[in-house]
């Protein structure tokens, strides 16, 4: 099983990923480690990311999402998947961006059984607040407007378990835990 924890930048995907690793004993990959140095100065210098940029960092996070599901194992992946076509990309790699006019273009399903997506959300001003706050992140809070412009929140067909941040770090760890006991007492599709 995978968890992809998504949401804007400052919204907790990094802390709350820690926190379920240390607990589940889960591998978490955190998805900044993974932009090409070009992404993180530009990022690092007030400017938005464009989807070209974005491409090779969510096909290298797909490499990571498909090795996992190959081992068999769990675990936790760090990434905004702000667009419904990002988390498509972590899903499906390239085939996720062929052209549609193709006829014999395959239909990609909106998730896979064993992928999950925890998707943190919060206003505006909470994030901008705790963007202010935080020290020695590349991503600056002037960014913050840019990531909620192009936000497309996931829809339930997409697995998403909701965690609203105003909660606590523990209880929205003790929710997907929960989740996931409730995923392995019912038999997968």
């Amino acid at each position: 099983m995978i968890y992809i924890i998504m949401g804007v930048s400052g919204c907790g995907k990094s802390t709350l990923g820690a926190f379920l690793s240390e607990k589940l004993g889960w591998p978490l990959h955190e998805g900044d480690n993974f932009h090409p140095k070009e992404n993180i100065e530009k990022m690092a210098c007030g400017e938005p990311l464009t989807d070209q940029d974005r491409l090779p960092w969510l096909l290298k996070l797909h490499e990571v999402i498909e090795r996992v599901r190959c081992s068999g194992c769990d675990a936790l992946v760090v990434c905004s998947a702000l667009k419904r076509l990002y988390r498509q990309i972590l899903l499906y790699g390239s085939k996720a961006i062929a052209p549609s006019s193709l006829p014999d273009k395959e239909f990609l399903p909106p998730t896979s059984p064993d992928v999950f997506f925890l998707f943190l959300h919060g206003n505006y001003d909470l994030i901008h607040q705790r963007m202010v706050a935080r020290r020695g992140h590349y991503m600056k809070e002037g960014l913050l407007r840019s990531q909620f412009d192009v936000l497309e929140p996931p829809s339930d067909e997409e697995n998403v378990l909701p965690l609203d941040i105003r909660r606590s770090i523990p209880d929205m760890a003790t929710e997907v835990e929960k989740h996931i006991t409730s995923l392995k007492s019912s038999p997968m599709p």
